[in-house]
């Protein structure tokens, strides 16, 4: 374990996955008493894009904007919102140059899959119709997000392929959770590693799963077939869980002819990017957008 990441872990709160309200409630807490980082350089709107239901997003435009990425929130498909995200959506954008599109997208176990799907994918057509609007081409639009998040910005990008909807140039994943089986090898050896545990995250499938049968949109490392689809950054860390699901996405990406750039960060654990005093954090922070703004400004 890195040593500045290890000192943090006797402090780490333990959410409850089998009580979603409460796990809200008390990450919202936490997100709200976390400072935040400097906005000054970039606008923010919150919109309402119009779907069934409609979608609420929170839009940040930084200047001269390069551009735009669907963002997704972490937190399991259970909790996390707008403002939780916001301190993650805002620096994706000050470290990328790119508008970034905040997804407050509908929460499990109250409404499980599609329903995060059919939001963020709600969310991709109309920024795709709206590109000249956010000061970008439709050809520069990326899909990204953390843990949960980027299984859905993954899912997205497959749903795209398969309906010849919206061009994706891009897909950021950081963390990614892509399959509900849990039978890799860190998913089995690494049952209560810090901040998200095993059983946490079969807590997780299940509330995001509902009663639907798991499939390649809901858990993309069950899709057969992963040639052409966009271009990938792939983010893990050493000691969480879902480890190697994102590096044999990872794999699977680069044998169907997919460009990849996979990047395992050693002596992290799932989440530990929210450790701001880390240098690991920091580099890892800076990469991610890093990646994104040399995805959409090549």
């Amino acid at each position: 374990m890195d040593p500045e990441l290890e000192a943090f872990i006797p402090f780490l709160p333990q959410a409850d996955m089998n009580d979603p309200v409460t796990a809200r409630k008390n990450f919202a807490e936490r997100a709200a008493a976390a400072p935040g980082p400097d906005t000054s350089t970039m606008e923010i709107e919150d919109r309402t894009v119009p779907a069934d239901p409609d979608v609420a997003v929170r839009v940040y435009r930084p200047r001269q904007a390069q551009g735009a990425v669907v963002w997704l929130h972490g937190g399991g498909g259970v909790f996390g919102d707008l403002d939780t995200e916001h301190p993650w959506a805002a620096r994706i954008a000050d470290f990328s140059g790119a508008v970034v599109i905040s997804v407050g997208y509908r929460l499990a176990p109250e409404h499980p899959f599609p329903a995060a799907l059919n939001d963020a994918y709600a969310v991709l057509t109309w920024v795709a119709e709206h590109a000249a609007e956010f000061g970008t081409d439709p050809e520069r639009i990326a899909v990204g997000g953390h843990s949960a998040g980027a299984n859905i910005a993954a899912s997205v990008a497959l749903r795209a392929r398969d309906e010849q909807g919206p061009a994706i140039r891009f897909q950021l994943l950081n963390q990614p959770g892509l399959d509900d089986r849990q039978q890799t090898w860190s998913a089995r050896k690494f049952t209560d590693t810090p901040w998200m545990t095993r059983d946490q995250i079969a807590a997780s499938w299940r509330h995001y799963l509902g009663s639907t049968p798991a499939s390649q949109y809901a858990a993309p490392s069950r899709a057969a077939d992963l040639s052409g689809l966009p271009p990938a950054y792939i983010s893990t860390a050493e000691f969480d869980p879902n480890r190697d699901e994102g590096v044999e996405y990872a794999l699977r990406l680069l044998r169907a002819g997919v460009s990849v750039e996979l990047h395992q960060w050693p002596g992290t654990f799932h989440g530990s990017q929210a450790i701001l005093s880390a240098a690991v954090s920091q580099r890892q922070n800076l990469e991610l957008g890093a990646a994104l703004r040399r995805a959409l400004t090549a």
